[in-house]
């Protein structure tokens, strides 16, 4: 019988040995603390065998040795373990140090044992037939006993109340261990009192430490998995169905049997209720998932669905499961969040990019069908707002969206392309033109007591290539609103063939321009600006391009399209240096005569015009007097403040600044009093006007003489440009002008011509 028990004890000891090296290689957190654990349970295990084996005195007192300090490590494992295994914390560190303390003063008196004998001794009796030493306790041994059972009593409490605290579906894995630690001490409890020679207790503690290692690092509870699954699908807002190897609904929450209308528990009717809701899924086994729109008293709802299967650990369906989720509110969220993004919200018109996107996508799809881009632009709208008010405003433009999506459906496509211009692409054979103009001549906005006529023009394009840009298309529509101009009586214009080669021939240019300013086909005329003796005192440089194909080019074929495209910069850039350039030759040679040249609004968006003068001037060491720039009144429209700063900078460089036009514009007084220019150039567009009444030439006169005797008071230089006959000389000089330039004098020339006609001046 002691063979076969200590057989048992060594089979558990090599079962533990394992399970301590599985347990310190886990992953889980708590392995190494089940490491530890097992590895104590080793100790009292191990000198239980040599009790039962031995029947030696000496090495049935070390088996004893072994045993009872090995109870005082397994209670410090039983501790450590326990308090990670239920998320406990020492409520003090006193009780802590207290308890490691009390285990430690056992272990340490068990260690004066072999000297005093106050623990323990053993007595020889006869067991099987053989010498066998078991324990006679002393007050040493009764302390061992009141510290370990008093470890393993608070630990019985500490798993009571925590499974007492803890919710029933949790709670399997704590009454497990609570049950084996309680069979375990029961067990060792009766082997102690009943004097029995062989303790067998040590097989119940071995079975503790293997439960231990189970149901801490592999056990999954089963129930516990169960009944959260249940509860959570229980819960969850979404439509549950869950269905057999066979396709048979076994199980639906409570959303799903009201979804279907299922009754009890007749979770068979829940496939009927899904088809005729859904309609019928063909491939049963497959996994899908599908959104469903349906009309209901309440309005359009919308619906997720989602169908998932499930396999066993051999690749066998053992089920499947339905979800249905009612994502009507994402849906319409998802739905206002894009109709914002696409649409105006003022108008719920599409936007522009939007209206775009669309064009170009109907254009792809219709290729064989001819349409036409519109664009309507609203004429003096800022006055609507401005007399009427801003709600007066928007309940123009809302009247313009709802004529747009009376008037044009079907296949046309409109919106707001920005305040008050909107565009629509129309079928060719849709567009009636007379009623468009028969509706737009008479088109009132009223609100409240407050009505006005809106001036509409509407600029029409005939798409022929769809593979042009739509913003290009737009613009091409815009471009005839032009020809309108105040004709009351008209308010639809055409994109036609010349306005076709005008666009041709502004993209030919700009493609062009800046190898004509590296091959100097683009030069400088100079205008002669000449004083009361009708000596050339300076020049005027003026744009010119030798064209190699067109011959000679006036400002006005390329200028404007420069303006607008932003390549003016280049070519100011190139007038200023070249200007330099001949004033440089000009000092070389003695003559003292200065250059103008112009600035053009756009400049100051491309380029650091100060810093671009000064460093040309720099270069080409000239006095920055004999460089004059020429400005428009239409540089101030913008950044009036910045644009000012700029002047009074380019005086105190030394630059002559002459303000250009003077008198075209209506604002010009103005302009003089905020900007400090040192010459004014007066416009002679009051004496020049033919059929003119001798009053009308009379008043203008006085005007031009006016404007003369202000510069003198104002102590500016005045300058009449467009003299065109010897009276307006002799008039103009008897007014008090000191210098002039005109055709009267001679039209712009090459430098080459203007240096034979005025020669240098000694």
């Amino acid at each position: 019988m002691r063979v076969f028990f200590g057989i048992v004890f060594l089979v558990l000891i090599l079962i533990l040995t394992v399970a301590a090296i599985f347990a310190r290689h886990s992953s889980k957190s708590i392995g190494k603390t089940v490491c530890v654990l097992i590895c104590t349970f080793l100790f009292p295990i191990t000198g239980n065998l040599i009790l039962v084996v031995s029947d030696n005195k000496i090495l049935s007192e070390v088996g004893c040795y072994i045993y009872y300090i090995g109870m005082d490590i397994l209670m410090y494992g039983l501790i450590r373990f326990t308090f990670e295994y239920c998320d406990m914390t020492w409520n003090s560190k006193l009780a802590k140090y207290f308890t490691y303390a009390l285990l430690a003063i056992d272990i340490i008196q068990y260690g004066f044992n072999p000297f005093f004998r106050q623990a323990f001794e053993t007595e020889k009796i006869t067991v099987a037939g053989m010498p066998y030493y078991r324990l006679v306790p002393y007050m040493g041994q009764v302390y061992h006993r009141v510290v370990c059972y008093g470890v393993i009593f608070s630990l019985v409490v500490a798993y009571f109340m925590k499974i007492r605290r803890t919710p029933r579906i949790y709670a399997e894995k704590y009454v497990v261990i609570f049950i084996s630690f309680i069979i375990g001490i029961l067990w060792q409890t009766i082997m102690i009192f009943s004097r029995t020679p062989i303790d067998r207790s040590m097989i119940g503690f071995g079975i503790f430490a293997i439960l231990v290692f189970y149901f801490s690092l592999f056990y999954k509870p089963r129930r516990l998995l169960d009944r959260m699954l249940s509860g959570i699908v229980s819960e969850m807002p979404d439509a549950m169905f869950f269905y057999d190897g066979s396709h048979r609904c076994i199980w639906a929450n409570e959303p799903g049997k009201k979804l279907t209308g299922i009754e009890g528990n007749h979770f068979e009717m829940a496939s009927k209720g899904l088809i005729e809701k859904f309609g019928e899924v063909k491939d049963r086994d497959a996994d899908w998932n599908m959104n469903k729109a349906l009309v209901s008293e309440e309005g359009v709802r919308y619906y997720a669905i989602e169908k998932r299967t499930v396999y066993d650990e051999k690749d066998r369906i053992s089920g499947s499961f339905i979800s249905i989720r009612d994502n009507t509110e994402e849906q319409r969220n998802l739905r206002a969040e894009i109709f914002n993004a696409t649409h105006d919200a003022l108008t719920g018109l599409y936007n522009r990019e939007y209206l775009y996107e669309r064009i170009k996508k109907q254009l792809e799809e219709h290729k064989k069908e001819k349409f036409i881009v519109a664009f309507l632009d609203v004429k003096g709208f800022k006055m609507v707002n401005d007399v009427f008010g801003t709600e007066f405003g928007d309940v123009a433009i809302k009247t313009i969206a709802r004529w747009l999506r009376t008037n044009f459906t079907g296949k046309c496509i409109h919106g707001r392309l920005a305040g008050d211009t909107f565009g629509i692409l129309i079928p060719a054979n849709e567009l009636d033109k007379k009623r468009m103009e028969n509706e737009l001549s008479n088109f009132i906005v009223k609100d409240k007591d407050k009505s006005y006529k809106l001036m509409i023009h509407v600029g029409i394009y005939e798409v022929n290539d769809i593979e042009l840009d739509v913003s290009t298309m737009f613009d091409r529509a815009r471009m005839p609103i032009a020809t309108i101009k105040d004709d009351v009586r008209k308010h639809i214009a055409f994109y036609d063939d010349e306005m076709r080669e005008m666009v041709i021939w502004d993209q030919k240019i700009s493609q062009q321009a800046l190898a004509a300013i590296d091959e100097k086909q683009i030069v400088p005329y100079l205008q002669p600006i000449v004083n009361r003796e009708g000596r050339a005192v300076g020049a005027e440089a003026l744009v010119r391009w030798n064209h190699p194909e067109y011959g000679l080019l006036s400002p006005e074929r390329f200028v404007p399209v420069f303006e607008r495209n932003g390549l003016i910069a280049e070519v100011d850039k190139y007038m200023w240096r070249s200007a330099c350039e001949i004033l440089s030759r000009w000092r070389r040679s003695g003559r003292d005569t200065f250059l103008s040249v112009n600035i053009s609004p756009k400049d100051f968006y491309f380029m650091d015009v100060l810093g671009t003068l000064k460093k040309y001037v720099k270069d080409y060491g000239i006095n920055p007097t004999r460089l004059r720039v020429e400005i428009t009144e239409s540089v101030f429209i913008n950044d009036t403040e910045k644009r000012k700063k700029t002047i009074e900078e380019l005086k105190e460089a030394g630059f002559i600044v002459e303000m250009d036009d003077f008198g075209s514009g209506y604002s010009s007084l103005n302009m003089l009093k905020e900007i400090p220019v040192d010459v004014l150039k007066i416009d002679m567009m009051f004496l020049r006007q033919s059929g003119d009444s001798e009053e009308t030439s009379s008043r203008a006169l006085k005007i031009v003489e006016n404007i003369i005797h202000m510069t003198k008071d104002l102590n500016i230089e005045s300058l009449t440009e467009g003299v065109e006959s010897d009276a307006q000389y002799k008039a103009l000089s008897e007014m008090g002008c000191r210098l002039f330039q005109g055709y009267y004098f001679t039209k712009p020339v090459t430098v080459e011509e203007f240096e034979q006609k005025y020669p240098k001046i000694d």
